[in-house]
């Protein structure tokens, strides 16, 4: 059943209905607000960020997605918000912007399903300008080791139904390792939503420079 036509026409419907969920909503309204300057988001597709921007704050903005639908509903958002938004398709292991172009970056509901985390994150850092920032949030691995356990159960069909979403990469660290100053914001479970789906962390992330 996944793959192919799943992916295309039903897994963007489903991200996007998930994570339009009304907490959150409420998380996202925390953290995207932050950007400034020149901003680029990785992961538009669906445009729910865009209602948060402020744009007073935000001189530009950017965006990349695998999703040809997520890119027209985000296309959609950048109409009715009435600015222009430079949207492309394409990978976050390859981002077709030049080094240093951005002041601020925006990742959240992202590096679940993305291929390749560990570049994903080299490339966000290689297309901020020094001193940059990297707004995160993210659902990954819990820290409870009876929550882990079914997060490591569940995933391989969660994965596959779910466009590549996994449940059990490390949030906060994995930046962080990325050679990223954290500043974390906030940690937890979502309220009305199962455990193994539920772990948040959110923060901001100084590419050094």
């Amino acid at each position: 059943m996944a793959g192919g036509w799943w992916d295309r026409n039903v897994v963007p419907r489903l991200i996007r209905c998930a994570c339009a969920a009304p907490g959150i909503m409420d998380l996202r309204a925390k953290v995207v607000p932050q950007a400034r300057g020149a901003v680029f988001e990785l992961g538009c597709g669906g445009g729910l960020n865009q209602r948060f921007y402020d744009t007073q704050s935000v001189t530009s903005f950017a965006g990349l997605d695998p999703s040809p639908m997520g890119l027209e509903q985000a296309r959609g958002e950048a109409a009715r918000k009435g600015w222009q938004a430079d949207l492309r398709e394409g990978l976050g292991e390859a981002i077709p912007f030049e080094d240093a172009r951005f002041d601020t970056a925006v990742c959240t509901y992202t590096l679940c399903s993305v291929h390749q985390p560990e570049r994903v994150l080299a490339e966000l850092a290689r297309v901020l300008k020094p001193g940059g920032t990297l707004l995160f949030l993210e659902h990954g691995a819990a820290p409870d080791a009876g929550v882990a356990k079914w997060q490591g159960r569940i995933e391989p069909l969660w994965t596959r139904m779910m466009g590549g979403c996994h449940l059990t990469r490390p949030v906060t660290s994995s930046v962080a390792r990325a050679g990223f100053a954290v500043s974390p914001q906030g940690q937890g479970y979502m309220a009305k939503t199962p455990r193994f789906a539920g772990w948040m962390e959110w923060g901001a992330a100084v590419r050094p420079g």
